[in-house]
């Protein structure tokens, strides 16, 4: 029983990290109906530029922090400016085509200025069993697990607020439904996207941060994006919570499916069981658990 819990409580952490990404998906989504398809490159690029600043100034990673986020806050109002801008009122396949050649330009850029070479990432957080609750309840759970998802939990709290309490995120709402209406009614179209994009920017780099400290910060992270397709399949497109609630189910069942399926069918199940979950869960309900249901006239 110690055991199931212990994967249960891993998987539930685990799927913490993947719901961070899908934040980022969730936050564009919203703002403009459109599939960030860049989100993955800007985690890479963002893990790889605190890096890259940290070893530039010779200082620890946690004082790269400040002049990262900086400089992703920078990078979101300036591909507000210079990609969306030009395509207000286009189509929505103008923008997603968009994000496609970001995700190229962003991955160049990090490796032209940072390199390509893999890099560790230490945050000063051992990946070791939390002694306490080894000691006492027979459990090991990993501290970095737990420290990760209090920081996930922090910011999804502070978005949540954003969006229901803040005039910015009625804003976002409006612009979401419909960009003309809202244009029409005063929204700055242009300031809401440049703000949209810049939180995800931050978002991307709470990701890169996690996802680098444990995987090292390399290429390969920007197809941790491709993790977050089944969350946000499971959550819904327009939903914060939806993301959460996604990522703890789809974290969950692919470490339980390792550990109680893999065996049966050789093993790697990790890998494709959630996007197996994921089709599944597109024939029962395909706006997602907090997903809106459209009905279009025709």
């Amino acid at each position: 029983m110690n055991f199931f819990i212990e994967v249960l409580i891993g998987g539930l952490l685990s799927g913490v990290m993947y719901a961070m990404v899908a934040l980022g998906f969730v936050l564009i989504y919203k703002a403009s109906g459109v599939f960030n398809f860049a989100q993955g490159a800007m985690v890479f690029f963002a893990a790889a530029s605190c890096v890259g600043i940290a070893d530039l100034l010779g200082v620890s990673v946690w004082w790269a922090i400040p002049p990262t986020i900086a400089l992703m806050i920078g990078l979101g109002f300036a591909i507000e400016r210079i990609v969306l801008r030009p395509l207000v009122n286009q189509s929505e396949i103008s923008l997603f085509m968009a994000t496609i050649g970001l995700t190229y330009v962003l991955q160049g850029v990090s490796q032209a200025v940072w390199g390509s070479q893999a890099k560790a990432l230490d945050l000063g957080i051992e990946d070791i069993p939390l002694m306490y609750i080894l000691d006492k309840y027979n459990l090991m759970i990993s501290q970095f697990d737990l420290i990760s998802a209090g920081v996930c939990a922090l910011l999804v709290a502070v978005l949540t607020i954003l969006f229901a309490r803040t005039k910015v995120g009625r804003a976002l709402r409006a612009v979401a439904d419909d960009h003309q209406a809202a244009l029409a009614v005063g929204v700055p179209l242009q300031r809401i996207w440049g703000i949209v994009w810049a939180v995800a920017g931050i978002v991307a780099l709470v990701a890169g941060l996690l996802w680098g400290a444990r995987n090292g910060v390399q290429f390969a992270l920007t197809f941790t994006a491709l993790k977050a397709l089944p969350v946000l399949i499971l959550g819904g497109f327009t939903s914060v919570p939806g993301a959460i609630v996604g990522g703890l189910i789809i974290g969950a069942s692919e470490k339980l499916a390792e550990v109680y399926v893999g065996p049966f069918v050789g093993g790697g199940i990790e890998g494709w069981f959630p996007y197996v979950l994921a089709m599944l869960f597109l024939l029962v309900r395909p706006e997602g658990l907090f997903g809106e249901k459209l009905i279009r006239r025709v």
